[in-house]
């Protein structure tokens, strides 16, 4: 920040300690999704990440109930604070999925659950007060993977294919400690090579700026390199060497779910709250609710109803399938005509009053 008795400063420097005091205040929301058959670990998982225990009533159905049981939808809200830093985290967990006999169908409800909460997010954008607008998108879905078999199972498959283009999927590979490291690797290896080869897309990470600081960019690599995450969770806190740390005891030895040579976890951790909490959300509102939104409009539009004063033009009735790297192409053309003349008019003033400080700087620095 300038010297404020500085002559040559102006004050425009403080915008940014503006904007993150005002976001700070009004807080930030994140829901995440997590899929998997039941026993994979999902709820350990979670109360690991999040030092809480989000399941402490739950009792699992006998087995003759889960032959018969369909995938349900759990949404469990909390308020985080940290540093004075709010979170209201949502944890979207799926139990039933995959355990039923007509598992094939499991996905969905969780396909339908993506969907009304992109349609609740489009009806209330639509609306005439947007000021108290609830974000409940799903910003990332961790897909657990069985660490048994020899790859991903046709189920999986399906799920995959179905959410490819309506949330950000994250694959782990679930209870890694049943692995040895080799084994780990061959599986990591196999799960990512099955993906590709049946063109199903997971999240991609953005690419680093020029100017980022080298430790970021080679954070950024690992995390890349780490996917699918090979995950070890435990609630259990055990002390070895007068250190106290979470993980699991066994006969031959302890699994330290913060050890990255035991398990991906701290990685996972690194990702989903402390680096890519943000570009998950973006990714979300740029990408996969612009695709939601493009097609309602092109549906609404087919019916005869006109949509914020819009005209049709060639081509809009094809719905277009946008990815991170067409964002700035394709989001100005469903923007309403009135929203897109007060931008305008918008840059025209800022490039007016760019202008007068330019002036203004050049007046003090021949003043000097």
């Amino acid at each position: 920040m300038g010297d404020k008795e500085d002559p040559t400063y102006i004050g425009f420097s403080c915008i940014a300690d503006q904007y993150q005091r005002k976001t700070v205040k009004r807080g930030f929301e994140f829901t995440l999704m997590v899929v998997g058959e039941s026993g994979l670990g999902k709820s350990t998982m979670i109360n690991s990440l999040f030092l809480t225990d989000l399941y402490r009533n739950r009792t699992l159905p006998p087995v003759n109930e889960r032959l018969v049981k369909t995938t349900e939808i759990e949404k469990t809200t909390l308020d985080i604070e940290e540093a004075g830093v709010k979170l209201r985290l949502t944890i979207v967990d799926t139990p039933g999925y995959g355990d039923g006999l007509e598992g094939a169908d499991s996905w969905q409800a969780c396909v339908k659950y993506v969907d009304d909460q992109f349609a609740q997010y489009f009806e209330g954008e639509s609306g005439v007060n947007r000021r108290n607008l609830v974000d409940s998108r799903v910003h990332c879905c961790l897909y657990f993977i069985s660490p048994y078999g020899h790859g991903l199972k046709p189920l999986d498959f399906e799920f995959l294919k179905r959410l490819q283009f309506k949330v950000n999927l994250i694959p782990v590979l679930a209870k890694a400690d049943c692995l040895t490291q080799s084994e780990v690797k061959q599986r990591k290896a196999r799960i990512l090579k099955e993906l590709s080869d049946h063109e199903i897309e997971i999240y991609q990470f953005p690419d680093c700026d020029s100017d980022e600081d080298d430790d970021f960019k080679d954070q950024n690599e690992k995390l890349k390199l780490s996917i699918p995450f090979a995950l070890v969770g435990a609630s259990q806190i055990l002390e070895i060497n007068g250190k106290k740390t979470r993980g699991r005891q066994y006969p031959w030895g302890v699994v330290d779910i913060e050890n990255p040579e035991h398990s991906d976890f701290t990685f996972l951790k690194r990702f989903l709250i402390q680096t890519h909490m943000q570009d998950l959300k973006d990714v979300t509102h740029d990408v996969h609710y612009e695709n939601y939104r493009i097609t309602c409009i092109n549906e609404l539009r087919a019916k005869g109803i006109s949509v914020g004063g819009e005209t049709e033009g060639p081509g809009t009735g094809e719905r277009r399938l946008l990815k991170r790297d067409s964002i700035a192409v394709n989001e100005s053309e469903y923007e309403d005509p009135e929203t897109m003349m007060l931008l305008h008019q918008k840059d025209q003033e800022i490039k007016k009053m760019q202008v007068m400080l330019d002036k203004m700087q050049q007046k003090l620095n021949s003043g000097n």
